[in-house]
């Protein structure tokens, strides 16, 4: 009987995971031994880093013709419920009927969701680009803001929170505001942020660039307070300070899907399952974790794959491989990703370009803007449908970033 390895999502990790398998099958000569399964609510990559963007239209680029290519099957559905004992997966299809599957490998890279915590008001008031659909709110949202009369609240958004999303969503924010709103108005874009500095995982030393770079764009920058609760015309932080707004866009940070709590063993705070060097779950025979689901060290100087499209594009290579490898009696491959970057788009500033983990300033302005396009518009876009092209850097020593 044909083996199966089965991978739950599609995103960059999911999708690298099932070339990076149907890869080595094919090279080994096993195809009819082995078949390697999708599943997810459809066959789309959604771009979620540029989803803070103002045209969000063709953020998922199908992935059909890819998975045909590849010898790849695509199943529409959500996994609800993962059996380690039974090796065997509840799937709720696209019409809402359940059925399930059976895997001899299964690789679990459904990502991660935006961390939203009991604030009142949030769910009900709150916008995010975090899902595609997010965004689309988010958007229709704005644009709604022209038909509004002008008011204080109209004219401001406060962005909550201030790591990476935050400052990408609100550096595009005052352009965005004024091209929706037309005339001459005084516009306002707040980010709010608990830590005491902006950015706070970036370290200090981009930091003053960033500060800067966020004051040429036209934001205000408030730290040391959180939203604490949100109306439809405001909201109102842990100092006692309220801002006018209609628009709250939440970006305080993420967590791993809540598949990865049916993973048994260890887990971090951010409820990611700690894998092993070769993305194997350790208390769970034949499971993989990759991209944001896995705590994995990048290299031996004590680092952790972040959540983002740079660690899961090579996470998911490594987890697609060795789930293959464990059924071909092929080698394993450790992961290891030692080079790590940041380009960190501003707006009309430009971006800020960093490099090593100490983020050591290499680009900024129009440099640095220049090679954040050629990553978010090329770089982590599917590849073309062709299988020797595809699968010439679908190999899990496969360098993101020379």
């Amino acid at each position: 009987m044909k083996k199966q390895i089965v991978i739950a999502g599609s995103g960059f990790a999911g999708m690298w995971a099932a070339l990076s398998a149907a890869r080595a099958i094919t090279l080994a000569g096993r195809n009819d031994d082995v078949g390697v399964t999708v599943v997810s609510p459809a066959p789309t990559l959604v771009i979620r880093p540029r989803l803070y963007e103002a045209t969000i239209e063709g953020m998922d680029p199908d992935l059909l013709q890819l998975f045909d290519a590849t010898g790849i099957l695509h199943v529409k559905g959500r996994i609800t419920s993962i059996d380690p004992e039974a090796h065997r997966l509840e799937v709720v299809d696209e019409h809402g009927a359940p059925t399930s599957l059976a895997y001899d490998k299964f690789v679990l890279a459904t990502g991660s969701r935006l961390f939203q915590p009991p604030v009142p008001g949030l769910s009900e008031h709150g916008f995010n680009v975090d899902q595609l659909e997010d965004a689309k709110k988010l958007q229709a949202h704005l644009d709604s803001l022209a038909s509004k009369p002008a008011s204080k609240a109209r004219n401001t958004v406060v962005i909550a929170g201030g790591g990476f999303t935050g400052i990408e969503t609100a550096a595009e924010m005052p352009k965005r505001l004024r091209g929706i709103l037309a005339g001459d108005i005084d516009t306002r874009v707040v980010i709010v942020e608990q830590a005491p500095d902006i950015g706070p995982e970036l370290g200090p030393v981009p930091r003053p660039v960033i500060q800067e770079a966020l004051s040429e764009c036209g934001v205000e920058i408030v730290t040391g307070t959180s939203v604490i609760a949100i109306t439809p015309h405001g909201v109102t932080t842990s100092d006692g300070t309220h801002i006018d707004t209609h628009t709250v866009v939440w970006t305080a940070g993420a967590r791993a899907h809540p598949l990865a709590g049916q993973i048994p063993g260890k887990r971090d705070q951010y409820g990611r399952v700690h894998g092993d060097a070769y993305l194997r779950a350790p208390d769970a025979a034949d499971i993989f974790v990759t991209g944001d689901v896995v705590n994995a060290a990048t290299d031996d100087q004590g680092n952790v794959a972040a959540m983002s499209c740079q660690h899961a594009m090579s996470l998911g290579r490594v987890a697609g491989h060795n789930a293959a490898a464990e059924l071909l009696d092929l080698p394993l491959h450790p992961y290891s990703q030692p080079k790590y970057v940041t380009c960190l788009d501003i707006g009309a500033w430009g971006a800020l370009y960093t490099e090593g983990w100490d983020r050591q300033i290499h680009l900024t302005r129009n440099e640095g803007k220049l090679l954040k396009q050629e990553i978010t518009t090329k770089w982590i876009y599917p590849p073309a449908p062709d299988r020797d092209a595809v699968f010439a850097v679908a190999n899990p020593d496969f360098v993101i970033v020379p």
